[in-house]
């Protein structure tokens, strides 16, 4: 929900003469009626992880093998994609990602995996078990990989070469650590700015490091407990479970860019202890599921999903098993969940990388193509008189005691010359993907003489919850002047949310100040 607010805040009220020109007569006969707006645990850490096995005959036997060599063959000569564009990828390591018998890296070489073999040709010339990940990427010709070392930090904005804002994508893979305050902040600015972020979770309890977090928590807390947006920004949340065994199937969407990429076609992925994550499209409307949990659709049950915030991509994968190829550094007990023959995780992994650094459809609702140019806001010059906005009564007028920019009707906040507070605000959603700029024009005259800010106006954008998410501007009666002056702000970085735009006008106790708004817009493209 999108709220532009303006406020007017009284200052030292005793010391002003009050002289309004405003009568209470002339507001009470302009008044018009306003219409609100609707507004069983298996430890993979300990080398017990359980993977399904429905081999009956030698025969059997054979056909999987020649079908898991086959799938190794197509991952290891991923097609290239026909975009110039290299996208840049960073697989977070700062972050206890090879804890335990977890090896979640795709090179010892960090942060350039090229020290270790420039031209790899099998996903053995590096090691890790993300190295057929890895791997498969560079062979492709378009993106350039690093790794963010173990004692580095998440950053964004600084001149390290590992600062996010060098990367397109970022890659977190079952992190063991919590992330601090800063590194939050630096993720959901990263997206919020146009960058994509791939979250990978593994089950309920797998600490491996056994610092009391595992990365359902880590992961939530990132979505819920940052100073960008706490209210649910990706319009999911991670589900508390461990599921033992399974292949959750895709859904049937031929435009989906993620199970139909230039990587493959996605028909089912892989549960080896891992979880799901539980919808609120009511918080986001760009969220989607892509692969289920047998039995779940809708809301609950999806094991790998897609969603927007802000200009940027998110997506996320309930275990890190089908990521796992079974190779990596000495010590490890790892399986092959990249090549499983009863899934296609290579595709998926790497249509979803593709997604999330740009390629595929906008960065929008995943699918849904690019952005349609709009205006939002409804009754947007307020010639329809008090209705679709939400405002104090009498606001919406046609009075003569001010002029309107266009038209007969504007909202005039305050001018009473009494204490006085007067709201005006509006809900929309913002579609995900879409650049948005709110725009309006206000006219201010005032009958103060003073040098003090004493009456204000202020313009806000809130959350569905009336939290608000930024302070556009305030403008006070030092701001008057002879006719209407247009404003405008960017709200791209609200996209893909509800929010409503708030205006709210505040006086003091004498000499009035009058806040006139006419033909706003919310345009998006």
């Amino acid at each position: 929900m999108f709220t532009v607010q303006l406020c007017h805040v009284p200052f030292n009220q005793s010391t002003r003469v009050e002289n309004s020109t405003r009568s209470t007569a002339l507001r009470a006969q302009t008044q018009h009626p306003h219409r609100p707006s609707p507004h069983s645990e298996v430890r993979r850490m300990l080398g017990t992880r359980r993977f399904p096995h429905r081999l009956t005959t030698a025969l059997a036997a054979l056909g999987l093998l020649a079908a898991s060599a086959a799938l190794q063959a197509s991952a290891g000569a991923a097609p290239a994609h026909a975009a110039a564009t290299t996208h840049r990828v960073l697989f977070d390591n700062a972050h206890a990602e090879t804890a335990g018998n977890a090896d979640w890296i795709i090179s010892t070489s960090q942060p350039d995996p090229l020290g270790q073999d420039s031209s790899p040709s099998a996903e053995t010339d590096w090691t890790g078990a993300l190295s057929s990940w890895g791997v498969a990427l560079q062979k492709s010709g378009g993106y350039s990989l690093k790794t963010l070392p173990s004692g580095s930090s998440l950053a964004y904005g600084g001149s390290s070469a590992t600062d996010l804002s060098n990367f397109d994508t970022l890659v977190l893979p079952e992190p063991n650590t919590a992330f601090t305050a800063a590194e939050k902040t630096a993720i959901m600015n990263f997206v919020k700015n146009g960058g994509g972020l791939f979250m990978i979770s593994d089950h309920t309890a797998s600490d491996r490091n056994n610092d009391g977090k595992d990365s359902v928590q880590i992961l939530n807390d990132l979505m819920s407990n940052n100073s960008v947006d706490s209210t649910d920004p990706f319009g999911f949340s991670i589900d508390s479970l461990n599921i033992d065994s399974g292949y959750p199937a895709a859904i049937s969407d031929s435009t989906d860019p993620v199970l139909h990429g230039s990587f493959g076609t996605v028909t089912k992925s892989l549960f080896a202890n891992g979880t799901t994550a539980t919808l609120k499209p009511a918080d986001n409307s760009a969220v989607k599921g892509l692969v289920y949990r047998s039995g779940y659709s809708g809301n609950t049950g999806a094991f790998f999903v897609t969603s927007a915030f802000g200009k940027g991509r998110v997506a996320f994968w309930g275990d890190s098993s089908p990521i796992d190829d079974g190779t990596g550094q000495s010590g490890n007990t790892l399986y092959d969940g990249w090549n499983d023959s009863g899934a296609t995780n290579a595709a998926l992994a790497l249509n979803a990388t593709a997604w999330l650094a740009g390629s595929g459809a906008d960065s929008g609702d995943p699918g849904t193509g690019s952005c349609t140019a709009a205006q939002l806001l409804g009754n947007a010059g307020f010639e329809s008189g008090a209705t679709t906005w939400s405002a104090t009564s009498g606001v919406i007028t046609n009075s003569t005691g001010e002029k309107a920019r266009s038209g007969s009707y504007y909202a005039w906040l305050d001018g009473n010359g009494t204490a006085t507070t007067d709201t005006l605000s509006q809900s929309v959603t913002v579609p995900a993907g879409c650049g948005a700029t709110l725009s309006f024009y206000l006219h201010i005259d005032t009958a103060e003489t003073t040098s003090t800010a004493y009456d204000t106006l202020k313009a806000q954008v809130l959350n569905s919850s009336g939290t608000v998410l930024a302070t556009l501007a305030t403008y006070s009666n030092l701001d008057a002047a002879t006719g209407y002056t247009r404003r405008s702000f960017d709200l791209g970085g609200y996209a893909g949310q509800k929010i409503t735009v708030k205006f709210t006008g505040t006086e003091g106790s004498k000499l009035q100040t009058s806040f006139v708004l006419d033909d706003t817009a919310l345009d998006i493209a």
